[in-house]
Formats: C-alpha cells, sequence, structure tokens
C-alpha cells in the first residue's frame, strides 16, 4: 500500500482551513480560524448545546481472518499562542510589543498550531471482538525563540500553549460471518474554559482531528459503496462529525480515513498542485493568481502572520510559467453513473 498519498491526504486534512485567502492575520476571513474537527472540551460543548462538538466518532466495517491486525492513529492540531517581546537597554528587561524588527525581519503576535499524534493500537487481533481504552494527554509548556542582530538578543519570541486532556475508545464487534465493526471514539475531557468565549475553548480544543484505521491481512468495506449483502449494516454504522472513506490507490482496501471534511472514497493530491494552500475547496491556479495580485503591503503581511503562508507566496512568486500552465485544468477520468437498483 502506498502509505507517502495517504499520508498526503491526511496532512491536507490536518491544515484545511489553517488561514484562508488572503492570509492576512487582519483579514475578517482569519478572525475566525479552526472551523473544521473541532473537539471542545465537554464543559463548554455542554454550555453550547452540542454546537461545538466534545465527541468525534467513527463507525466502520471491516472483514478479518484469525490473523488481522489493526492499528488506529489519531491526529490533531492544538493552538499555540506566539508572542513578541522586545529586549530593553541597558538593564535587559522586556516588554510585550505589537511588532519588531530584527534584522530587517518584521516579528508579529500570532495564534500557530503544533501537530499532536496517538498511536492508538498496533499489533492487535481484529478478529476477537473486545475494547480498549486510551488517555490523551498533552502537558501545557512554552518555549522562548532569541531574536538575534548583530550578535546580541534584541527579542524573544515566546510560545505557549495549554494542557489537553482526552480519550480515544476503541471496540470492535463481531456483525456476521468474517464481518467485525470498528468503532473509534475520541472525547475531549480537558478541564476549565467553560464560562469563557470560544477564543478560549479553541485553546483547550483538538482542532482538524482526524482517524488512520490500517489493516493486515484483512480489508476495509465502503460505507459509500458497499455490497449490497452488507448494505443495511453499513447504513447502521453511526459516524459523528466525521467521515471514513477508503484511502490509498484505487482498489486498495486495507487503509480508511476518517476525516471532518466529507471526501469520496480514494481521495488524491492532484499531481499538479505545487503545494498545499489551506483553503477550503482550493482552486491552485485562482488562488495563486490572485496571490500575485495582492500589493506589496498585503503580501508583506502575509509573509508577517505565519511561516507557512509565508512559504505559500515564496513558492507561488517563484512559479514558472510552465506551472501555471499545469494548473489551468486537465480531465482526469469520466465515471459512469450509478444506476438506482429497482
Amino acid at each position: 500500500m502506498n502509505l507517502d498519498s495517504v499520508e498526503k491526504i491526511a496532512e491536507a486534512v490536518l491544515y484545511e482551513g489553517y488561514m484562508l485567502y488572503p492570509y492576512r492575520a487582519s483579514a475578517v476571513k482569519n478572525q475566525q480560524r479552526w472551523n473544521f474537527g473541532v473537539l471542545a472540551p465537554q464543559a463548554y460543548s455542554e454550555k453550547q448545546n452540542g454546537t461545538e462538538g466534545a465527541i468525534m466518532r467513527t463507525e466502520c466495517l471491516f472483514r478479518c481472518g484469525p490473523c488481522t491486525r489493526l492499528s488506529v492513529k489519531v491526529r490533531f492540531l492544538q493552538t499555540v499562542d506566539r508572542s513578541v517581546e522586545k529586549m530593553q537597554e541597558p538593564d535587559g528587561r522586556v516588554e510585550f510589543v505589537d511588532k519588531l524588527e530584527v534584522d530587517g525581519r518584521m516579528y508579529i503576535p500570532w495564534q500557530e498550531a503544533r501537530e499532536r499524534e496517538i498511536q492508538v493500537l498496533t499489533g492487535y487481533a481484529a478478529s476477537i471482538p473486545s475494547r480498549h481504552l486510551q488517555s490523551i494527554e498533552f502537558a501545557a509548556g512554552s518555549e522562548v525563540e532569541p531574536l538575534r542582530e548583530a550578535g546580541s538578543i534584541a527579542g524573544v519570541l515566546v510560545r505557549e500553549w495549554k494542557a489537553l486532556s482526552g480519550a480515544v475508545d476503541l471496540t470492535v464487534s463481531h456483525v456476521q460471518g468474517d464481518i467485525s465493526k470498528v468503532t473509534v471514539s475520541i472525547s475531549n475531557l480537558t478541564a476549565g474554559a467553560q464560562q469563557e468565549g470560544r477564543a478560549e475553548a479553541l485553546r483547550h480544543s483538538f482542532l482538524s482531528t482526524h482517524t488512520i484505521l490500517h489493516l493486515e491481512g484483512g480489508e476495509f468495506i465502503s460505507l459509500l459503496d458497499p455490497p449490497l449483502d452488507l448494505k443495511s449494516f453499513a447504513e447502521e454504522c453511526s459516524n459523528v462529525g466525521t467521515w471514513p472513506v477508503l484511502a490509498g490507490e484505487a482498489g486498495e482496501r486495507n487503509t480508511m480515513l476518517s476525516s471532518p471534511i466529507i471526501l469520496y472514497d480514494y481521495p488524491q493530491i492532484a499531481p499538479e498542485s505545487p503545494g498545499s494552500l489551506f483553503d477550503g475547496t482550493e482552486i491552485d491556479e485562482i488562488l495563486s493568481l490572485r496571490i500575485l495580485t495582492m500589493t506589496d503591503a498585503e503580501k508583506e503581511e502575509m509573509r508577517l502572520s505565519d511561516e507557512r503562508t509565508r512559504e505559500i507566496l515564496d513558492r507561488t512568486e517563484s512559479m514558472q510559467p510552465e506551472q501555471f500552465m499545469k494548473l489551468h485544468g486537465i480531465l482526469r477520468e469520466l465515471r459512469p453513473a450509478m444506476k438506482e437498483m429497482p
């Protein structure tokens, strides 16, 4: 199986909506980020009557044998608050500032993200009905990055993140014959943020949460196009806040990607795409051309906001004409229309 293709899709899911065009911190579209796969603290979710969920559940079917092994990986982002502190001379005190220029580059406060990953289960006899519980624990922390100019420290970037707590509840149950069902429930059990607004709740949330399920010696059943004799069982699978699809090369059935974004079986990254643009339903050619039409001031703010958007700008400005031509459009394939059963 081509795990690389699965990881590329999972990476796109992880950063979907991370920052939207025009990729500036001041843009209205970026005043409320983190809209995909958010699992808020349970207390905050209850206060909001469930409009911000605290639980994500994946259910899907698979065909197994006595040697089938199942592994499950949960991935999400955690917000990291980045502040800027200026070093004061001669006493060495520091003060928080809205921006600081060091060695020709400007730095501003921003909210970054850190990738989190939990390998829930490996080497598990999937043909045996059972239950597995695993905790999610990430401690609060901080990092300091010195900003140097002419050999001296002119300021620092301070990155801070909150503690996260949760659980993954995985069960395997028998359906019929050699068919079993796996259920993966992810819960955010982080304390606090109940009385705060959404901005504070996001600091205690799992963001862009998704699950990758992999089988050795078995195969998953498509929930979008199940065999006729398994259709009723597929329809009984209850997925909350996520949609599992077959992933990898077309025809492979040993990997499921359960994503907060609705996808078809076997989603692929277009080979013509020069890289992720983070923008929902992105069209590479249009976004790339619009980036080039931004003013110098807008581009500078884009560079200041985030290292990942800085990379988007650098990549777009260095694209050659032949690369733009490849983005203009291509007919992949024509698929026959599905016929309704009488």
